[in-house]
């Protein structure tokens, strides 16, 4: 379940883009939301805030940072009643240091279910660009992390009432055949679930068969696409039987054969071009990927595939670091 969520802020309007998706999740999971926002130390500071003067007066710097402390909880403060996040329980956290190491950090320490955030944001002072430090909390944090668009139409903020969408939401999950790789399903199934809610969400399995590969480990494309087959509704099988098969979800599966990963899933997701599927569909939500991968049908959901992905699609993505047993 994903009960309390971590929105980071920066004092932009594209970084609060991600207050409404949040919002939407903690309305049906009944879930909280911690606002986060991290400030500068003197070490952090960028030119613009530390000067010559500030290095040689201790004092001076004390004063900038508790002015940036006194700010962000004004800003905090005002962001926790706004309408949108009406009826939810809503925390406000203050850090200082460097934005991504302490987003990282902060999280674990907070027991977050899940962090939302934009892709892009800045504030006066450009300390706080959030196009780096999302790629830093994605690469780095043990939490999910919800990658929004901020400088897009995002497909999760179509409806004026945070509460409910105007349509169904569809995930494509992706999967290589690896345990790690599966690491994304349960957190894009509560996911969806909640975005969804009350209609019925889908999750779409999907992974992508290299011909070439395969056909000189197998000798048959027709071999291939029936292991994959078999794999994804094993998967699909599998979460019925589960605690997430009583979630209001609908299951598919597709398969898409090339040999470049991130560009496949992309075409997939955005336009609906699949070489073999369950069902009829013509484009996702959002994705879900995991951020290692490797095993059985060797499609190696690495960490140069998720962030090729996200440095190319326009969609939300869902990034799953999975935990690795030693």
């Amino acid at each position: 379940m994903l009960k309390r969520i971590m929105v980071p802020l920066d004092g932009s309007l594209l970084a609060e883009s991600a207050l409404e998706v949040a919002a939407r999740i903690a309305h049906a999971s009944d879930g909280t939301i911690l606002l986060l926002q991290v400030i500068g130390t003197p070490g952090t500071l960028t030119p613009y805030m530390y000067s010559s003067d500030m290095a040689q007066s201790p004092q001076l710097a004390h004063d900038m940072i508790e002015m940036e402390q006194e700010k962000a909880e004004t800003y905090l403060a005002e962001i926790a009643r706004l309408t949108i996040l009406a009826g939810i329980q809503v925390e406000a956290k203050i850090i200082a240091g460097s934005a991504g190491m302490s987003l990282v950090d902060a999280a674990k320490e907070e027991k977050v279910d899940l962090i939302v955030m934009s892709s892009h944001g800045e504030t006066g002072f450009k300390r706080f660009v959030l196009g780096s430090v999302a790629q830093h909390v994605a690469r780095h944090s043990s939490v999910p992390v919800l990658v929004l668009r901020g400088d897009e139409a995002a497909p999760l903020s179509a409806s004026p009432d945070p509460k409910h969408l105007s349509h169904a939401i569809t995930a494509l999950v992706a999967l290589d055949g690896s345990k790690l790789a599966e690491a994304s399903l349960e957190p894009a199934a509560y996911l969806v679930a909640a975005l969804a809610a009350p209609t019925q969400g889908t999750l779409l399995l999907n992974t992508v068969a290299n011909k070439q590969a395969d056909r000189a480990k197998h000798g048959s494309e027709e071999f291939m696409r029936d292991e994959a087959k078999k794999y994804l509704i094993g998967i699909s099988e599998r979460l019925k039987g589960s605690d997430i098969g009583k979630l209001n979800l609908a299951i598919e599966w597709s398969i898409e054969e090339s040999k470049d990963v991130a560009n496949a899933l992309i075409e997939v997701a955005e336009s609906g071009k699949a070489s073999e599927s369950s069902y009829e569909f013509t484009g996702c939500d959002l994705m879900a990927i995991a951020t290692h991968g490797r095993g059985g049908l060797q499609r190696l959901m690495a960490g140069s595939v998720t962030e090729d992905v996200l440095g190319s699609t326009n969609l939300p993505m869902l990034i799953v670091r999975p935990r690795i047993e030693k």
